[in-house]
């Protein structure tokens, strides 16, 4: 076997080739050049008096003969023959050609055909994979090797590379020579460097920095700061989408002759880098002059709707809201039923005066009607699942504000791709037309079993599924189960959203929810009261109008609030110096029975990440048709969405509500709305302050020292103090926030920045009193305990535990018998002691401590801060970073939380 390098002088231009790559076990001296020889002829005719063909593999001889014009008994000359053989490599069959018996006219044509490709091999190339070259390439196992199609690959390689920024790329062919005639095809790539932007000039600019101007530029000088950018890279077509950009900004800037002169883009000797050079003309810059609307339709008052244009005489000139002026009238033609209005900015240019005057010339056209209703590309959704949705019907005046509000509600589903538009298109008739919803289903279906960690519920377990479309009909139906050692819960859930194909909504959710309040003393976490919530619910929902609906609830839970017994309780019952009072008053089980109304307001543009339009809620809440409890609960929720500009999402939210008892009042310092039914504020909602860290609440502290001498001290360390939040009856919450745009590879990974500030606040609770001053220690006999000064002291508190006759318990020392017996014990509690070993008086120590109620301020407390949505491959993820600025004494702040496992 041999390898031969293919020749330089048969290769592309400016491709350098070198010696072959050794992938056979020897390699010989390459072959001469293909050469093609002729005998001496006469110069005059002679007649061919026979044909053959010798060295034929694979290639028949009448084939070779096909190719060429000789044949038996005809006449031939020298031209004949070389023409002949130019005809026979033309074919891209054969290697080299040779013709003998030109004197005789015995004619031997003698071929060496081109080689079988056995294999096609990459080496080197490491940016790209194989898969993308090789699908460029025509050379392909067991078809004619030839150096055309060789030249044909090189350049198609470079090509590919070039693409990806990489001008400095190589490549190398090589053969590898195989018996039979075969060959290795060996393609050596050279990927070498991406090639940088080193450098962007513009020429000619006058009014705007360079550096202004690059900022205009999707392409980006390669420097430290944007090393991990993508636009640094060479692109040409990004070069011609820079131009634009270019006069973008200066046309809005009132630049109305800007022209870009040339852009020229510069390899350098080394190949690593380009140096971008643009020539510009700014020209002067225009004012608006006269602005005016002229219109064929008679519906239309010319300059009443020139009053309410954006654009006014003497502002400096800017296209883009002359864009954007053509776009609304565009829209209000539609609004009035004109599908296929005309609206014709006309420009007149004063140089003199530099002013800009238009003339907005809406063009004579006819009211249309909707034709038909096309809807494609639903598999699985019905269609009327998605005509129920549109807010136009076959046979109706067109409408584009309709138009864009069955847009909206239709992507507000969530059963569709992202960006569904519905088309216009012409109908029969000028007056005609056909709306297309040409839809692109994604899955609905949502099966997730998750574990995570959050800074709220430490770690969690989710098992859960759901389908929002349920047998394509729009059903929303769910089952959840949820695991965290703050809370437990299982949820099955079902919703119709047309009952009975009407527009009413019904559905019903079946729920079992276990709640653990906790505190924290230090790092170690304590739960306070159990909540475990067991009950139904029944919600209707019925559209008033467009934007308005109005809809109810009824539900009925039985709650039940309990303390550990172990902790809390002394003598089997709840005990106020451990639990506190207001926590001894809560336990117990109750049934609630609430109907509940509400009425809101949705221009929302999406229900599911919005970006304009806005909502209004109020509901009022009635427990007591039945059970044991009765109040009147009522909150308020409001949200407005702003599109800014350039991507950027400002969004206002504020929520307040009041709850208010209605059994009366039940003695001083006791609340008559159960703490459980209290409203709550803090972390996730407040960002900045921890759960439940805004509000009336009660700091229990300990104090500190030696009970034998007397020396106490009361420890107000935060991470000391035991911190039991009670909830407010009334509160309000608002935030301002701008999402943040981010390039294209960071929105694919579902990354979503924000910043906001919030203010709220949690008050109106009833004063509680406190659970008692503590009392002076005392001995087994009553009497009082003194220090070494002689003055009384708060000295441990000694329980003596009694059982349920009110009889002094004793403990047998060495063992964990219980007596009732001083000494000895007896068989039965009550009964004769027998023995005489003294025993040990049964008893429980409380620590003393001192309490503090605080928080129960309508002040409004302030945070600001930043945070982060990312749809992270193992789950979403939201992280804050939020500073609280303004707080009240009581208050418990928090820097950073974080979500992660679970749905937000």
């Amino acid at each position: 076997m041999r390898a031969t390098a293919l020749l330089a002088g048969t290769m592309l231009a400016g491709v350098p080739l070198a010696a072959l790559a050794q992938t056979a076990p020897a390699v010989q001296t390459p072959p001469p050049p293909v050469t093609a020889t002729i005998a001496p002829a006469p110069a005059q005719e002679h007649i061919i008096r026979s044909l053959r063909v010798e060295g034929s593999q694979r290639v028949e001889p009448e084939t070779v003969l096909s190719y060429t014009r000789l044949r038996v008994g005809i006449p031939y000359t020298n031209e004949t023959l070389d023409q002949a053989i130019k005809d026979l490599l033309a074919s891209d069959l054969l290697a080299d050609v040779q013709i003998d018996g030109a004197v005789t006219g015995d004619i031997v044509i003698r071929i060496r055909e081109n080689p079988i490709i056995n294999r096609v091999v990459l080496e080197g190339n490491k940016r790209l994979k194989n898969d993308k070259i090789e699908k460029e390439l025509k050379l392909k196992p067991r078809q004619i090797f030839t150096r055309t199609a060789v030249r044909a690959d090189v350049a198609r390689i470079i090509e590919l590379y070039r693409r990806q920024g990489r001008f400095g790329a190589s490549v190398e062919p090589k053969q590898v020579s195989l018996d039979q005639n075969r060959v290795d095809v060996i393609f050596e790539i050279h990927e070498g460097p991406k090639s940088k932007v080193r450098q962007i000039n513009i020429i000619g600019n006058e009014k705007f920095s360079d550096g202004e101007l690059r900022k205009q530029m999707a392409t980006k000088e390669a420097r430290l700061l944007t090393i991990f950018s993508s636009n640094t890279s060479y692109d040409q077509d990004r070069l011609a989408y820079d131009q634009q950009k270019l006069r973008q900004f200066y046309l809005t800037e009132g630049y109305a002759d800007f022209r870009v002169i040339s852009a020229v883009a510069e390899l350098t000797p080394d190949k690593r880098d380009f140096i971008i050079t643009y020539v510009v003309e700014e020209g002067p810059r225009y004012k608006f002059g006269d602005v005016t609307v002229d219109s064929d339709i008679r519906d239309f008052d010319d300059k009443r709707m020139a009053a309410t244009l954006g654009i006014k005489k003497g502002d400096w000139y800017n296209a883009k809201k002359v864009e954007d002026t053509v776009d609304s009238l565009s829209q209000t033609a539609g609004a009035f039923g004109y599908a296929f209005a005309d609206v014709d900015p006309e420009f007149q240019r004063d140089r003199e005066a530099l002013t800009m005057s238009l003339n907005f010339h809406i063009k004579e056209a006819n009211r249309t009607y909707v034709e038909k209703i096309d809807i494609t590309g639903n598999t699985q959704t019905q269609d009327k699942i998605i005509r129920r949705e549109m807010r136009l019907a076959e046979g109706d005046a067109f409408n584009t504000f309709l138009v864009k509000r069955s847009t909206d509600r239709i992507n507000s589903l969530g059963y569709f791709q992202d960006k569904f538009e519905i088309s216009q298109n012409p109908g029969s008739s000028p007056d005609r037309i056909v709306l297309g919803a040409n839809v692109e289903e994604k899955a609905t279906g949502e099966l997730t079993l998750s574990a995570g960690f959050s800074s709220l519920e430490r770690f969690i377990l989710q098992a859960s599924i759901r389908q929002r479309n349920f047998r394509g009909k729009g059903q929303d139906l769910r089952a959840s189960v949820n695991y965290s050692s703050y809370s437990k819960s299982v949820e099955l859930g079902f919703t119709e959203p047309y009952f009975l194909d009407k527009n009413i909504a019904l559905g019903g959710t079946i729920f079992r929810r276990d709640y653990n309040a906790f505190n924290y003393l230090g790092s170690d976490r304590q739960t306070t009261y159990s909540n475990v919530s067991t009950g139904f619910q029944i919600a209707t929902g019925v559209p008033l109008t467009e934007y308005w609906t109005l809809s109810g609830r009824y539900t009925l839970s039985k709650d039940d609030v309990g303390l550990d017994k172990s902790t809390f309780y002394t003598n089997g019952v709840c005990d106020p110096l451990k639990a506190g009072r207001y926590l001894c008053e809560a336990i117990g089980n109750r049934l609630t029975s609430m109907i509940g109304l509400s009425i809101s307001y949705d221009s929302l543009n999406s229900r599911l990440r919005p970006t304009a339009g806005q909502r209004l809620s109020l509901s009022a809440d009635f427990a007591g048709l039945g059970g044991d409890v009765r109040y009147i609960r009522g909150r308020a929720e409001g949200s407005k969405f702003w599109s800014v500009g350039g991507g950027f999402i400002l969004s206002l939210v504020g929520e307040g509500g009041y709850i208010h008892s209605l059994e009366g009042d039940k003695g001083p310092g006791v609340d008559s709305v159960r703490i459980t039914d209290r409203f709550y504020l803090g972390e996730p909602q407040f960002r900045g302050f921890d759960i439940r860290g805004v509000g009336p609440r009660v700091l229990r502290y300990q104090y500190s020292g030696s009970a034998a001498t007397g020396d106490q001290a009361l420890n107000r360390d935060r991470d000391q103090v035991i911190d039991d939040a009670l909830g407010g009856r009334a509160y309000y919450l608002s935030r301002l926030e701008l999402e943040i745009p981010l390039g294209a590879g960071a929105r694919e990974m579902g990354l979503r920045p924000s910043i906001y500030v919030q203010a709220g606040a949690l008050f109106g609770l009833k004063k509680p009193l406190p659970t008692a001053a503590f009392p002076q220690a005392r001995d087994a006999n009553g009497n009082l305990l003194y220090n070494k000064d002689g003055s009384p002291t708060l000295l441990p508190l000694i329980d003596y535990i009694k059982d349920s006759e009110g009889r002094q318990l004793y403990t047998v020392p060495g063992t964990t018998t219980v007596t009732t017996c001083a000494i000895g014990s007896s068989a039965t509690a009550g009964g004769p002691c027998v023995g005489d070993t003294p025993n040990t008086v049964l008893t429980s120590t409380t620590n003393p401590f001192y309490e503090e109620y605080l928080g129960n301020s309508a002040k409004p407390r302030l945070s600001v801060g930043f945070g982060v949505n990312w749809n992270s491959p193992f789950g979403p993820l939201r992280i804050d970073v939020a500073k609280a600025l303004l707080t009240q004494k009581g208050d418990d702040p928090k820097l950073i939380t974080f979500n992660v496992g679970t749905q937000f």
